[in-house]
């Protein structure tokens, strides 16, 4: 099989990729180990434009946030899926003083288009939130299991399920060639797996361990509850509530510890019991030192890319990367600077 490129993981930032450069006339081919991309799988999939412990409005918010859902969209058109969850998201103040500073945030320009409303009370007797909250719009979550199961089905043999074995792939004058493919460009979106190749371990990945639950709980509010933990209604009075984000005990499984915390944090802000555990999973959020992803050309190895690093807000980040990328790798477009991995060249 020849190919123009060859994608290397069938995550999101994979799948989307690939969908860009196949749309615009390429011929690719996806490989993928199901089963060894547990942060896709398993992560919340939240799409938020104020994000953090500061609520602040999250990086280039302005020029991803237009693109998210008619991205999302486009493809439940050619999957046939469903799975893009547009939802308002309720951030509660925790004090009088973060209040009064959204009040101020209303009228500031910067935050137009994301505010749908602010609220100096309680929203519900079930909800820990005295000093009310703030409701934000363009925001949601995508079910990314069902993405990438649409994606799979979409590309048909365009996609393999098969453990790529990196000492395989060979050089020659003119193209890439693994097994029985021949490929001009090969391109790594292997999340955290990216930090073991031999062409980009260089780069400073920052894998995050992150630990998520489902949960049944009797509390169904037509918004996402987000504040110390999300809240994620999956339907049946199951939510999936988390998530930690640790830089330790990587090479762990699911931890009491985390369970623990979740619950804890749970029970701060739902004041409803928990009627059951249903499930506990974990996952490695490809995150970077310097919380920007990964794109660009390899400085040495001709044909070699990388398209990675997307971290915990991979939903929100990769519609708009994707095309800077797919840009960059059909006509010589430049990349960000914050993200070309031009950035860290000097430490090869």
């Amino acid at each position: 099989m020849k190919v123009d490129f060859l994608l290397i993981g069938g995550g999101l930032a994979g799948m989307s990729l690939g969908y860009q450069l196949q749309k615009s006339g390429k011929k690719i081919l996806i490989l993928d180990h199901q089963s060894g991309n547990q942060s896709s799988q398993i992560a919340a999939g939240l799409y938020n434009p104020v994000t953090g412990r500061k609520m602040v409005k999250t990086w280039l918010a302005d020029q991803l946030f237009p693109q998210i859902e008619p991205f999302y969209q486009e493809l439940e058109q050619k999957t046939g899926r469903s799975f893009l969850r547009p939802q308002k998201i309720y951030r509660p103040f925790l004090t009088v003083e973060e209040q009064n500073e959204w009040m101020g945030h209303s009228s500031d320009p910067l935050f137009q288009g994301y505010l749908d409303g602010l609220f100096q009370s309680s929203q519900s007797s079930f909800l820990n939130d005295p000093f009310g909250g703030v409701m934000l719009t363009q925001s949601g979550w995508l079910d990314i299991p069902t993405f990438l199961e649409g994606m799979r089905t979409f590309f048909g043999d365009r996609y393999r399920d098969v453990i790529f074995e990196e000492d395989k792939l060979i050089k020659s004058d003119q193209f890439w060639s693994y097994e029985n493919i021949e490929a001009n460009e090969i391109i790594f979106c292997t999340g955290v797996h990216a930090a073991q190749s031999k062409f980009f371990s260089y780069l400073p990945f920052a894998p995050v361990k992150g630990e998520i639950l489902e949960v049944k709980q009797d509390f169904c509010p037509e918004f996402i509850v987000n504040r110390g933990v999300f809240r994620v209604h999956l339907g049946q009075n199951v939510f999936r509530v988390g998530s930690t984000y640790t830089h330790f005990d990587l090479d762990q499984g699911p931890t009491e510890r985390a369970k623990d915390e979740i619950l804890g944090r749970l029970a701060s802000l739902v004041q409803v019991p928990v009627d059951e555990v249903v499930s506990h999973k974990f996952g490695m959020r490809p995150a970077t030192k310097d919380r920007k992803p990964f794109l660009g050309k390899h400085p040495d190895f001709s044909g070699v890319y990388i398209f990675n690093g997307f971290g915990a807000k991979g939903v929100s980040l990769v519609p708009y990367f994707s095309l800077m990328m797919r840009d960059f790798l059909l006509n010589g477009s430049s990349l960000s600077p914050e993200v070309d991995i031009a950035r860290y060249f000097d430490y090869i």
